[in-house]
């Protein structure tokens, strides 16, 4: 026992140093209540078992370029649709195999399709990330400073009340008191992050938006239904592994999926590049949709 206790503090250790927040050599000896000397004994094994340690002032971090960080990462950190995959793969295991239960337990406690991996950010990104980050543990307002805006194509600046990352910190869901909603803001397209001292005066409105199948995210939800070929049946399922969760076989050569889509966009270009293998069961609206984007060619 005392064993695993020294592991799981050397994991949490290992956790401290490479996520967003920083935190003071006595800062992280209090809360993995551990000496300093003993901490420092800590990152020298680090140092020496080919990490990249990196220091500044009295903050200390991990390096996530070190080649021993990737290979950890890229072997622990899952998406939501490839842990999807290995349930799958365990699942075809005969359930007379003692070691089923034991890999989706393990599989269960590292990943529970809540927990989305971490990408490696540098520059004014990472600086950005680690803003909203300090933001949404203090419950702050925050400027996002010349923002820019695909949809308007214009540079402004954005108060917002943010909350929540999507996959790998490249969306940040944040209410907007100017506009009265809950939007999602690319990180990539932030100027600059101005934390402030106001707290959160909207709280009780922050609501968090869906994300589809096909990747798309939103605050409303419109449902679809379509008939499908095998092949392009195999090709969704390919593209998009979550789709088979809500896909039917309905014969030998046929394949129903009937979802709800944040978006027409996604299952939009699909379809379209499918057009011949597919067919729109509902609804009306999602054919019009695609009537506009073809140019008119109607789907039966």
């Amino acid at each position: 026992m005392l064993e695993q206790a020294k592991i799981e503090r050397l994991l949490r250790l290992i956790k401290m140093l490479t996520g967003n927040m920083s935190y003071t050599l006595p800062e992280i000896a209090d809360r993995l209540e551990m000496s300093e000397r003993t901490l420092y004994r800590y990152i020298e094994t680090f140092k020496d078992a080919g990490f990249v340690v990196k220091k500044n002032g009295n903050i200390f971090k991990l390096d996530k370029d070190s080649p021993h960080f990737k290979d950890i990462s890229e072997l622990l950190h899952f998406t939501e649709e490839e842990s999807h995959i290995l349930q799958k793969a365990i699942d075809s295991i005969a359930e007379t195999n003692i070691y089923k239960q034991n890999l989706k337990k393990k599989l269960g406690t590292l990943y529970d399709y809540k927990i989305l991996a971490e990408t490696t950010h540098k520059g004014i990104i990472a600086d950005n990330i680690n803003l909203l980050t300090d933001a949404i543990t203090s419950s702050k307002q925050v400027f996002l400073r010349q923002y820019q805006s695909a949809k308007s194509n214009d540079i402004t600046d954005r108060l917002i009340e943010p909350y929540a990352f999507t996959t790998n910190y490249v969306q940040i869901w944040a209410y907007e008191p100017a506009s009265n909603q809950n939007k999602l803001f690319k990180v990539s397209r932030i100027g600059k992050v101005e934390l402030l001292n106001t707290p959160f005066q909207y709280k009780s409105k922050h609501k968090m938006g869906n994300m589809d199948l096909f990747r798309m995210s939103s605050d409303k939800l419109y449902p679809v239904k379509i008939k499908m070929s095998i092949r392009a049946a195999m090709l969704l399922m390919e593209e998009y592994p979550l789709a088979e969760k809500e896909m039917v076989q309905t014969s030998e050569n046929e394949w129903i999926l009937e979802t709800k889509v944040c978006s027409y966009e996604g299952i939009g270009r699909f379809v379209i590049g499918l057009c011949d293998e597919i067919a729109i069961l509902e609804s009306s609206q999602f054919k019009r949709f695609l009537a506009e984007k073809v140019g008119g060619l109607i789907f039966d």
